[in-house]
């Protein structure tokens, strides 16, 4: 792959050639010292390094060129020092066209373990159906890493006997020891899900695998590392979704219509679920758990894991799942972004698909620059039609999987 100039701000592209204007002029005012050669070197080895071949070749060639124009009007060009510097241009240019070469060779190289590494990524956490059954799925992933796609975030979507079933999860740390924490609890979700009837013993279950796996760790990793979890259900037949809180940010329910007038400080003032909205619009309420349990990992401090909460999911209504990368998204005053505040204007929402853009413009536009942690987004909503092509797609995928 050649260099890409496009990825560089617009003046590098024409840096080179600002620098042969300086080196020409140089040499046309002070000819005898040579003083502007430096900076025709510097051209030429610095289109190698950045820009395509094709202008690597002509930053050379209008180097030779000028040298050549030069040393003819000066009458040095059948001298030894004109010969002389005229060879010095000319490797000069081939150095900048063979700098480019290894640059481009790298590239490739780099280009083909980059294709591996999003293969592998793409395979760990793959992207749900966008429709399984009576359910209209969306989901996004920012890794705080530059070029990941993936980190240390989760989340996971399977068709059950019990129903659709959906986890987001937020594994402690970064790097590739979380990766491998999202593997095993991707790989363990996706087996328990469909031989475990209830959610309790389902997150039992997964934390039991977790533990597994931990015992390959060291004892920093494995006393530290712990794993907050969602899961949730939507029971076959009924407008409703169960959830089962493992430390995890409460998810949002996000449903058509105006909000009730005075229910969102009145709310919060009394510690209750929040609503907010704008006429006409849509209400976001946040669901926390009644009694959150402790995170995966954590089962060793004896604390029985608390029972499934189940809510009414009415069709229209969007579940929105995130992890910590939204709700602890600060602004340049360190005020924490609350996705029951920034999404209640922007509604109403057509579907999943449009509740992500609209969440995931609005939390880059409080950050207003890079974040510092993953940020993972799951938006389910509850289709008011479910056509028998959409079960059978999300049987299909469930099979792939």
């Amino acid at each position: 792959m050649p260099p890409r100039s496009e990825q560089w701000p617009p003046y590098v592209r024409v840096a080179p050639w600002l620098l042969i204007v300086g080196g020409l002029v140089w040499n046309a005012l002070d000819p005898a010292d040579y003083w502007g050669d430096p900076l025709l070197a510097a051209a030429a080895v610095l289109a190698g390094a950045l820009l395509w071949l094709r202008d690597t070749v002509a930053v050379g060639v209008a180097n030779v060129t000028g040298i050549l124009v030069l040393s003819t009007q000066d009458g040095s060009i059948g001298t030894g020092d004109g010969y002389l510097e005229l060879a010095n241009t000319a490797f000069a240019a081939l150095l900048g066209v063979g700098v480019n070469r290894v640059v481009a060779r790298h590239g490739q190289r780099l280009e083909r373990v980059r294709s591996v590494a999003e293969a592998a990524q793409r395979a760990v956490l793959p992207e749900p159906p966008g429709r399984v059954g009576r359910l209209a799925v969306a989901a996004c992933y920012r890794a705080a890493q530059d070029e990941a796609l993936i980190g240390g975030d989760a989340y996971a979507l399977q068709v059950t006997p019990y129903g659709v079933r959906g986890l987001i999860a937020d594994v402690r740390g970064k790097g590739l020891h979380a990766v491998g924490a999202v593997s095993v609890l991707l790989g363990a979700f996706r087996e328990c899900s469909h031989r475990v009837a209830d959610l309790a013993a389902l997150a039992d279950a997964l934390e039991d695998s977790l533990l597994r796996e931990a015992d390959q760790l060291s004892e920093e990793l494995r006393l530290e590392g712990f794993i907050t979890a969602l899961l949730v259900e939507f029971p076959p037949g009924e407008d409703a979704v169960r959830t089962l809180d493992c430390g995890h940010p409460g998810p949002y329910l996000l449903s058509p219509g105006p909000a009730p007038r005075g229910g969102g400080p009145r709310a919060q003032a009394a510690g209750e679920d929040a609503w907010r909205g704008r006429a006409g619009g849509s209400r976001v309420r946040r669901l926390d758990a009644t009694d959150p349990g402790l995170p995966l990992g954590m089962g060793g401090l004896g604390i029985a894991r608390p029972a499934p909460e189940t809510r009414p999911f009415p069709p229209g209504c969007t579940l929105l799942l995130v992890t910590d990368g939204v709700t602890e998204a600060r602004d340049a005053a360190g005020e924490f972004y609350d996705p029951v505040l920034g999404l209640a204007p922007l509604g109403p929402f057509a579907g999943p698909d449009e509740v992500l853009d609209a969440l995931v413009a609005d939390v880059e536009r409080w950050a207003g620059g890079p974040r510092d942690d993953d940020m993972a987004v799951l938006a389910i909503t509850h289709r008011t039609e479910d056509r028998a092509e959409d079960r059978a797609a999300g049987r299909a995928w469930d099979r792939g999987r």
